[in-house]
């Protein structure tokens, strides 16, 4: 059975994939902040900050003792904040970059260690990194600055991520999603959601299905020709 890693597995987009991966008969290990709301025999949860690194190692390593390898890793949590520049507090900064750029960075370190260690052991390794960009970067959307900022810094990193991981078998790629109807975009007033929807070329919210699909694209043995890459649903161009 395929191993899948899962970065905020407690609501949203996070919890689908979990589900999703699970009744495909993969286990999958999550992680969050708060408590796991997904029971399953092939569900392992850990309670923890992604940008803590003694607790990202203390759980990779874990998960290596159990079940000897990672295949899969998808670095999905991440955190927003809705604010105009002269209005937006260092802390609010800090918090964002913590979370979405050092948490996915400290997450990918982490497995492609394991990874790259299991590939030496294996004649045609297929392992496979997707990280999770926004449509907010392409569209330069006002009042989302540091978040668009932290997720370019994320698409930049897996392209170079991709060529030093590459000899071991990994690909990474991004996906960027549109907006979702979830808790990270509850707050957006419906005026600006319709007017970022009414910018893409497919005009609607996004659905969990659209992000597995591509996800599922990404992972499948056949994309080991794809890495480095970055798809924005709806239409959007990078």
């Amino acid at each position: 059975m395929k191993v899948m890693v899962i970065s905020g597995t407690s609501r949203g987009i996070g919890k689908y994939l979990s589900q999703y991966y699970l009744k495909r008969n993969f286990i999958v290990c999550g992680c969050a902040r708060a408590n796991s709301s997904i029971t399953h025999k092939n569900y392992r949860h850990f309670c923890l900050d992604i940008s803590d690194e003694k607790a990202v190692v203390s759980m990779i390593k874990k998960i290596q003792k159990e079940f000897k390898h990672i295949d899969i890793l998808l670095n999905n949590a991440g955190i927003a904040s809705m604010n105009h520049i002269l209005l937006t507090p260092l802390k609010s900064v800090e918090n964002i970059f913590n979370v979405n750029f050092k948490g996915t960075f400290l997450l990918l370190r982490e497995v492609a260690k394991v990874m790259s260690l299991t590939s030496k052991k294996m004649q045609n390794p297929h392992f496979r990194i997707v990280n999770f960009a926004t449509v907010a970067t392409p569209l330069r959307l006002q009042g989302e600055s540091i978040y668009a900022a932290s997720k370019a810094a994320i698409v930049n990193f897996s392209q170079i991520a991709s060529y030093e991981l590459a000899p071991f078998g990994i690909t990474i790629n991004c996906i960027g999603p549109t907006p979702i109807k979830t808790d990270l975009i509850k707050g957006v007033d419906d005026k600006k959601m319709n007017s970022l929807i009414n910018t893409q070329a497919i005009k609607r919210y996004g659905e969990f299905s659209d992000i597995s699909n591509t996800i599922d694209f990404f992972i499948d043995e056949k994309s080991d020709f794809i890495t480095g890459q970055c798809i924005y649903l709806g239409g959007i161009n990078g």
